[in-house]
């Protein structure tokens, strides 16, 4: 499951030409969607690429689909990203998703982007399909690499800014995927088999991933929850340094929106348990992140 994206993960959608499809919507993001910091004329731009990955993580998430079929589609999803050749759909498949492969495809071309961001989306999507544990912290950064980092640096590249923004991008939207990942992990697993915590932490605690469907956390697991979240805090404090690297105003405001999010939702995660309840801040708490985010942002 990605934000966004990251980008889940900063995804942003909002224009008429790209409305996502429905299993998660712009609302349900932990971060802003739609946002008008975003320039308008780019926003089409990033609607094409928000729709094509909300369609890719719905074949991935789907509970409907073996994980054969899974990979079958995302794979074919990626050829016409590679070749702009999108084949007849086969019995069964939604013929929206290659539409929406060659329309991002097209509409890259048109604008010099590279659709490689994407690509590396669809890695992740394979990764889900199949279930694939993350058995290390190492693989979890892996798998933020692909599912997460893609969206920042795709956005970073819209924008014309520097590559020097792209190591502390891929901390932010990291540390964003692995707070999504500590809100649903009890769901994850419970209906998809998903496992995003560390295995082999799980594992030195004396547990098994079937800890995270209890009713609450026992206190071996909340040390597991904790130590990830110590990282989180790493990434954290590396993806602050974002917001005074980025040129463009409105992509800078954004992205100090952002960094306040991740700040106040790890927080708000030491103090709930996520395995009693979905942890989330309240529209008040989002609103204050909101706000000082956008000041920060206002100046370089």
């Amino acid at each position: 499951m990605t934000p966004a994206p990251i980008t889940s993960a900063p995804i942003a959608a909002g224009t008429d030409t790209a409305s996502p499809p429905p299993n998660r919507t712009a609302t349900t993001e932990n971060f802003p969607v739609g946002s008008w910091l975003i320039p308008a004329p780019l926003r089409p731009t990033v609607a094409v690429f928000y729709r094509l990955a909300r369609a890719a993580d719905d074949i991935a998430d789907s509970p409907e689909l073996d994980a054969a079929t899974k990979t079958a589609r995302l794979k074919a999803i990626d050829h016409v990203l590679a070749t702009g050749d999108a084949p007849a759909p086969e019995a069964g498949r939604d013929a929206s998703e290659l539409a929406y492969a060659l329309d991002l495809k097209q509409h890259f071309a048109e604008r010099g982007l590279t659709v490689e961001h994407a690509r590396h989306l669809l890695q992740a999507f394979m990764a889900d399909a199949v279930n694939r544990p993350c058995r290390t912290w190492s693989d979890l950064l892996a798998y933020c690499r692909y599912s997460a980092n893609p969206v920042g640096r795709f956005l970073l590249e819209l924008h014309g800014e520097s590559r020097d923004t792209g190591a502390p991008s891929d901390a932010l939207c990291t540390s964003l995927q692995i707070l999504n990942h500590l809100q649903d992990c009890k769901e994850d697993y419970a209906k998809l088999t998903r496992l995003y915590v560390p295995l082999s932490w799980l594992e030195e605690a004396g547990l098994t991933p079937r800890a995270l469907l209890a009713d609450k956390a026992a206190p071996a697991l909340r040390t597991v929850l904790d130590r990830v979240l110590d990282r989180v805090d790493e990434l954290n404090r590396r993806a602050a340094e974002l917001p005074g690297m980025v040129a463009n105003r409105g992509l800078r405001m954004e992205s100090a929106v952002i960094v306040a999010v991740a700040h106040k939702l790890a927080r708000k995660l030491r103090r709930r348990d996520p395995i009693a309840g979905r942890v989330a801040l309240s529209k008040l708490q989002y609103g204050a992140a909101l706000l000082r985010g956008a000041l920060r942002g206002l100046w370089r």
